[in-house]
């Protein structure tokens, strides 16, 4: 099982890198690296969890919009391609696509009852937006956009993060002024500005 993770981790890591790929400057490195570092942090608060499950999810998560593929059909059908192609077994494709299918679905399902595996990422894909350059990559990439426009996509972008993707209470709670930081740094300022001088 390690090996074929392995295979899985390696594949979407070139793709990553391939210059068709619109952020393939800094997407492994800051992106899903610290998506499977902080799902393997949460883990070991998480033990109960299914670790090769979650790794699998943690790779796939991406693989689609990595290659290009949106429609959510295609995506989970690209990816169980891909699982296929690394040779697991049926029973785990099943699984982890089903995991995916449940992820994709954070605008219209409440991740907060979702299987641990599925919060576990999704609320560490979310976190590594707060993280890693995300938001500073977005400006960087979209040079055509007015200033309030890129604020805007940011906070907007922050909020479904919030609302929707970091279901993990106690994981939620540490990050409050991260959160609070990050809506002031896009242009949400409280008034007065400076507080208890």
């Amino acid at each position: 099982m390690e090996n074929k993770l392995k295979e899985l981790r390696d594949r979407v890591s070139e793709l990553s890198k391939e210059l068709e790929f619109i952020h393939h400057k800094w997407y492994l490195k800051y992106h899903l690296e610290l998506v499977e570092k902080m799902s393997l942090e949460l883990y070991e608060k998480y033990e109960s969890a299914d670790i090769h499950l979650l790794k699998g999810l943690v790779w796939i998560h991406d693989y689609a919009k990595i290659i290009g593929v949106k429609d959510k059909k295609e995506v989970l059908e690209c990816s169980k391609k891909l699982l296929s192609d690394i040779g697991f077994e049926y029973e785990y494709i099943s699984n982890v696509i089903h995991l995916l299918d449940i992820f994709e679905s954070k605008i219209t399902k409440d991740l907060s009852v979702a299987p641990l595996e599925v919060r576990i990422v999704s609320s560490a894909d979310a976190i590594s937006h707060m993280y890693g350059p995300f938001y500073q990559m977005y400006c960087y990439e979209n040079p055509e956009m007015s200033v309030e426009e890129l604020m805007g996509s940011n906070i907007r972008k922050l909020e479904k993060d919030w609302d929707r993707k970091i279901v993990l209470p106690e994981v939620k709670e540490l990050l409050k002024e991260r959160h609070i930081f990050l809506k002031e740094s896009f242009g949400e300022l409280s008034d007065p500005i400076i507080k208890n001088l």
